[in-house]
């Protein structure tokens, strides 16, 4: 089973959580390190997922025309700004 970690970047459509994955990898040429960044829509059963936590995901059956993957668990949830 595939994972991933990801921050939340938006929680609009009911059900489901906008992920941004964030890694690094070696250009194989210049030897520099690069930042590639990917957007993956999840299933959030229950919504307890907000805006900036830090969450895992893993691979799933396709629920939606974009969703293929499930929020596993909550890792670190985000700072409540007042």
């Amino acid at each position: 089973m595939a994972w991933k970690v990801g921050r939340v970047v938006s929680v609009a459509p009911s059900k489901t959580v906008v992920v941004l994955v964030e890694r690094r990898v070696q250009h194989p040429v210049y030897k520099k390190y690069i930042r590639k960044r990917k957007k993956f829509y999840a299933h959030d059963e229950n919504e307890k997922a907000s805006l900036g936590d830090l969450i895992r995901i893993v691979s799933t059956r396709p629920l939606s025309k974009l969703k293929r993957w499930r929020v596993d668990k909550i890792i670190e949830a985000a700072e409540v700004k007042k």
